[in-house]
């Protein structure tokens, strides 16, 4: 329909698409450029030499369809034309050079415009001229003169072919055209098209639908990739001809899914699977590389030959770009054995070259790997058994620093150059349990370091240690700690904060410390604490001189206790490491995550966690690159790997036993290094450094489907376009935060959310006063995300503008609370009275409660209202300073699946208030709720609670009574009581069956239309009109349905997003993939325009307006589903009279 058709004036123009993110489905190289299919679109990339490539285009083809296949004319020119086809829609694009920076740009060719055939277009070849032969559905084979106004110039159909999943052809020219289809029944039909009464050959062995094919007439060879998770090669000859006997050479078995793509590389196929992995085979049929990163089933593959680059697309809307390996890079890299003179203790690699090694008698060696040979250091009796080691490199020296502390509680400091020239102190009265080095901010990076050293008791001393050149090192006792009580009381990890005077410490019971430090502190013991050995090399026994001890002058210095204490915050197994970059603190642990942390008044906050991927229990370390790569390493099972979180793949994998064997990794420009101790010897991984297989030219977003989306607000940048920020779920089990541009039409993730165990459903927003804020001061607001499992979770997002960053946009994430209702129940009084919850609920919408502002509550509270699978709808309370997220009231009235709620508030002129709440169920019924009761209840045993008292940002622990409470306390519920909610106001039977969008628009009058829409197709309206009555604050609410109005059959499909924009606009969308705007008149609804969404499987919508500087009304909607797609269209900024 047009714009405005029987609109009574109210000149809506048609929605128009102005970003789309949908899954990759086709792929091909025309040659320096990579062409995608996405959605309608083609996206251009352009491959620079041997250099990373880079975006260049994108262009909306095929109208209506999804582009399914791409396929360049071969041969040389200034311009490549390139067949697109999808669905029974084909177009003509010509890749020219002379784009933006000299690449490349798509232009339309053939008249422009997409054509329909009428049929389904499986396959496109190009032939002479301007002709193109074409595999139609049915079993047609066609030849097509696609200029001008397109003309048929010859058919051939073939009989018994079957239902066709797939096809290629072969041949030039008419007389030796042929066509080798995939069935439906896994079979490989062949037919000439010139004698296409029945199929010439069959080619059968798959088990399930043949999905891709692909064939190399140079070789013979036809591959066939099947839904039965195989991949077969045939001896096929011409294809044509009939010359090959059709043999299968060779059945692969490897993909966990589907097999969607495959394409040849000289006589070996590769594929592309569901599993969302891309398999290179083998000769003998096993898997001899396997290529991962993406973040659901992979849809495109395709093949460059001249270099050999792979590209890889799939349903996450990401395109990645494979480098092919050299040869000398193919063969797996050796573990070798060291053949260590001693049984080992511990080793440390002190960079690529260079293998230091404690035994288990005390000695210390040394091994060059360029010379292969092991160089004694230190006699055994220097240490003593029982030894720790640290060693320290210094930069601009070609020379490390060395801690060497045994079981007395002596320290041995030297340079490993001048192991005769030590420093030797008494720390202790019983052993040193951990020596760690520590980069300290103020020292001068290449003659000194920070060492921390742990000791009985929980006591840790930091030393400050200076290099002299031939000369014992200096040093410096700076401070003293106490760590909390626990089983293994000692350090793990350490860092100082840059210019905050405070110190970060892991303990071995999992816990994170703050320490106060300062650089004047160590003044009293500097004179003393320094003892000068010899200056002979090697084997000199040290235990027959005992120097002054440090013991005598640690007194002089006060031990510090902790300023905060996250108690177990990494489990029992330890923490690991623990890393400042950007301003933020990072730490890992044995429990399979990394935290994010930043300062907040001295006391240590976390912000998130995250599980970079899964079975990886074991993280160890974090480096941050300096190309913005996150690598995480860490141990798989009995592996060591390297994980990059840009590209989600393992960079490195060495079978090392485990890592709770002493061990050391080292990267460096040269080569990568691992040395671990195995079978009493020092092993060695050596790889020698590559560059970056792969590159990520369209970021991933969700690997499933995207179930919900929200719009947080939009950030100005200055020199930048507006950016719109989003927040979106899936079936994935995670959230993203992302910006969506009308420039580049594509999507930037800013920060991923990955808390949830079960798919994320449902999203919901609180922004208080103050939160809205754009420009400059960025976006601040609460997340509620909820799904399976009947869990909820809540995040504090901060937006700003960075003009550095891809996005201009950066977020941080702050995780606020957590509740999941199975948790809930084992704390119930009399539960084995009671039905356990259903472990499978799911929350199926989320809806903030509107108008509890702080200024009328003491402590700020923020309600949320569910809907739930089980048939409840239930009533949440979040206080954010307490970290709570508590149940307060629940009904299950409905008594079937609550699909939707939308809360709203009713206010009246004299300042008295009603929270109303409306729910809808799978059997058409909307309820009205009066839910002011149960918040204003919850909020009065708030008040009156003498829960426990807890300091912000700290857990109840042992080490919590060495914290002075420096915060504010805050009561917290802990034992919640929720009462039933109120019968409902009234009920509307608004629909025939579930209702799967709902949505509350006030109206000048105060009155409130609500929309729905249902599984049937149907919109519903009606007009609601409160009334309070007198007496009571709480009593005498009173709904009145004033008007109803229903349009049965309004889409074709399920009507799973609707909004009502302003009293006369309505705006639905459907699973039909029809978004259309509607004026509603007493009585009526009438359709104004409709609009072809690019989105299967809708699953929702959010809307929102703008005013241009001509004061006209731009409406914005956003659609989520099997993609992501934006639309905007116009309208008068006042409604018609």
């Amino acid at each position: 329909m047009g714009a405005g058709e029987g609109g009574g004036g109210v000149g809506v123009a048609k929605m128009e698409s102005v970003a789309l993110v949908a899954p990759v489905t086709a792929l091909e190289f025309a040659g320096d450029v990579l062409l995608a299919g996405t959605g309608p679109e083609v996206v251009a990339f352009w491959l620079n030499g041997r250099g990373p490539a880079a975006a260049a285009g994108r262009r909306s083809v095929l109208r209506e369809a999804t582009v399914q296949g791409l396929r360049a004319e071969p041969g040389p020119g200034s311009a490549t034309r390139v067949a697109v086809f999808g669905g029974r829609w084909l177009a003509v694009l010509a890749v020219r050079h002379g784009g933006a920076g000299g690449g490349p740009r798509l232009a339309a060719c053939g008249g422009g415009a997409a054509r329909g055939l009428g049929a389904r277009v499986w396959e496109v070849r190009w032939a002479a001229g301007r002709r193109l032969a074409l595999a139609l559905g049915g079993g047609t084979v066609a030849l097509y003169e696609w200029w001008g106004g397109g003309r048929w110039l010859r058919q051939a159909s073939c009989g018994g072919a079957g239902a066709l999943r797939c096809a290629v052809l072969a041949g030039l020219g008419w007389a030796r055209l042929a066509l080798a289809a995939g069935t439906a029944t896994g079979a490989v039909v062949v037919w000439r098209a010139a004698a296409a009464t029945a199929p010439q050959r069959q080619l059968r062995g798959h088990r399930g639908a043949v999905l891709a094919l692909c064939y190399a007439a140079s070789r013979g060879l036809l591959a066939s990739a099947s839904e039965d998770r195989s991949v077969r090669l045939w001896a096929v000859g011409e294809l044509g001809g009939g010359d090959g006997s059709g043999a299968c050479l060779l059945v692969c078995y490897g993909h966990g899914a589907r097999v969607a793509a495959v394409v040849l590389r000289g006589p070996l196929p590769v594929s592309a699977g569901e599993d969302g992995a891309c398999l290179e085979w083998g000769g003998g049929g096993g898997v001899r590389r396997a290529r991962r990163g993406h973040r659901g089933a992979l849809r495109a593959l395709a093949l460059r030959p001249a270099g050999g680059r792979l590209a890889t697309g799939g349903d996450d809307g990401g395109v990645r770009l494979w480098q092919p390996r050299r040869a000398t890079a193919e063969a797996v890299s050796a573990v070798a054995a060291l053949g260590a003179p001693e049984r080992p203790r511990a080793v440390l690699l002190l960079g690529p070259r260079q293998v230091l090694a404690l035994s288990e008698a005390g000695g210390l060696a040394t091994y060059d790997v360029a010379q292969e040979r092991w160089t004694p250091v230190l006699h055994p009796t220097a240490s003593g058994p029982r030894a720790v080691l640290a060693a320290a490199p210094l930069h601009g020296w070609d020379e490390t620093l060395c801690a060497l502390a045994g079981g007395d509680g002596r320290l041995l400091l030297f340079a490993l150059s001048h192991p005769g020239a030590a420093a030797e102190l008494r720390l202790f009265e019983g052993p040193v349990h951990r020596l760690s080095w520590v980069p300290r901010p103020g020292l001068p990076p290449n003659t000194a370091a920070a060492l921390l050293a742990s000791g009985p008791n929980g006591e840790m001393l930091w030393l400050d240690v200076t290099h002299r050149p031939g000369q014992a090192p200096w040093v410096r006792l700076m401070g003293r700690y106490l760590l909390p009580p626990c089983k293994q009381r000692w350090h793990t990890c350490a860092a100082f904060l840059p210019q905050e005077g405070l110190l970060v410490c892991g303990d071995r019971r999992g816990s994170l410390i703050l320490f106060p430090c300062s650089s004047s502190s160590g003044c009293a013991a500097e004179s003393t604490s320094i003892v000068n050995g010899g200056t002979d090399v090697v084997d000199e026994d040290f235990s027959n001189e005992l120097e002054p001890s440090c013991l005598l002058h640690k007194g002089t210095l006060p031990l510090e206790s902790p300023l905060s204490v996250l108690f177990g915050l990494h489990g029992k197994t330890g923490v690991t490491s623990v890393t400042i970059h950007g301003g933020y603190i990072y730490s890992t642990g044995r429990d399979g995550v990394y935290r994010q942390l930043r300062m907040q008044d001295q006391q240590l906050e976390v912000l998130q966690k995250h599980k970079p991927c899964k079975g990886l229990q074991w993280i160890e370390e974090l480096h941050f690159t300096s190309d913005g790569d996150l690598l995480v390493l860490g141990f798989h099972a009995d592996n060591f790997v390297v994980w990059s979180s840009r590209t989600r793949e393992n960079i490195h994998c060495i079978p090392c036993g485990g890592g709770h064997r002493s061990w050391s990794y080292c990267s460096s420009p040269l080569a990568e290094v691992f040395a671990f101790i195995k079978s009493g010897d020092v092993m060695l991984y050596h790889c020698e450094a590559k560059p970056c297989e792969q590159q990520v030219l369209l970021a991933s977003l969700h690997g499933r489907e995207i179930t919900c989306v929200r719009r947080l607000g939009a950030v100005q940048v200055p020199g930048h376009a507006t950016c719109n920020v989003f927040v979106t779920s899936s079936e994935d089990t995670t959230a993203c935060v992302l910006v969506l541009s009308e420039n580049s039409r594509a999507a930037v993730p800013l920060a991923r959310l990955s808390d949830h165990i079960s798919s994320v459903r449902t999203l919901a927003f609180a922004m208080g006063p103050g939160d809205e804020g754009t420009g400059d001061e960025g976006l601040s607001a609460l997340l509620f995300s909820a799904g399976g499992r009947a869990q909820i979770e809540c995040y504090r997002l901060l937006c700003a503008g960075d003009a550095a960053s891809e996005s201009a946009v950066a977020c941080q994430v702050i995780h606020v609370a957590s509740h999941r209702l199975d948790k809930h129940w084992e704390k119930k009084k009399n539960r084995h009275k009671l039905v356990k919850m259903d472990p499978e609920t799911r929350y199926m919408s989320l809806s903030v409660v509107p108008g509890t502002s702080t200024k009328q509550l003491p402590t700020p509270w923020k309600f949320l209202a569910a809907a739930c699978s089980d048939g409840s709808v239930r009533i949440f309370g979040l206080l954010e300073a307490a970290q709570t997220l508590v149940l307060v009231a629940e009904s299950f009235h409905h008594q079937r699946c609550v699909l939707k709620v939308e809360a709203f508030l009713h206010a009246q002129a004299g300042g008295e208030r009603r929270h109303l709440l409306c729910s809808a169920a799978t059997d058409g019924s909307i309820a009205f709720w009066d839910i002011t009761g149960p918040i204003m209840d919850a909020v009065d045993t708030l008040h009156q609670a003498e829960g426990e008292m807890q300091p912000l940002g700290e857990c109840c622990c042992p080490a919590a009574l060495l914290l002075p409470l420096t915060k504010v306390s805050v009561a917290v519920l802990t034992e919640p009581v929720y009462p039933a909610l109120d019968a409902p106001l009234v009920t509307v039977m608004a629909h025939s069956c579930g209702v799967n969008s709902l949505h509350i628009h006030e109206t000048l009058e105060g009155r409130y239309l609500v929309a729905s829409g249902s599984d049937d197709g149907s919109i519903h309206v009606c007009l609601l009109e409160v009334a309070l009555g007198r007496g009571e604050a709480t009593a005498g609410t009173c709904l009145q349905v004033l008007e109803r109005v229903s349009r049965p059959c309004a889409h074709a499909a399920h009507v799973t997003g609707i909004r009502v924009l302003r009293p006369d606009l309505l705006l639905s969308a459907s699973v039909d993939q029809r978004l259309t705007l509607w004026n509603q008149r007493p009585g009526e609804l009438v359709p104004l325009s409709t609009t072809f969404f690019h989105v299967p499987d809708l699953a929702e919508l959010d809307c929102w307006e703008e005013v241009e500087a001509g004061g006209e009304l731009r409406y914005y909607c956003v659609l989520c589903g099997q993609g992501l797609e934006m639309l905007c269209g116009t309208a008068p900024s006042k409604p018609p009279s």
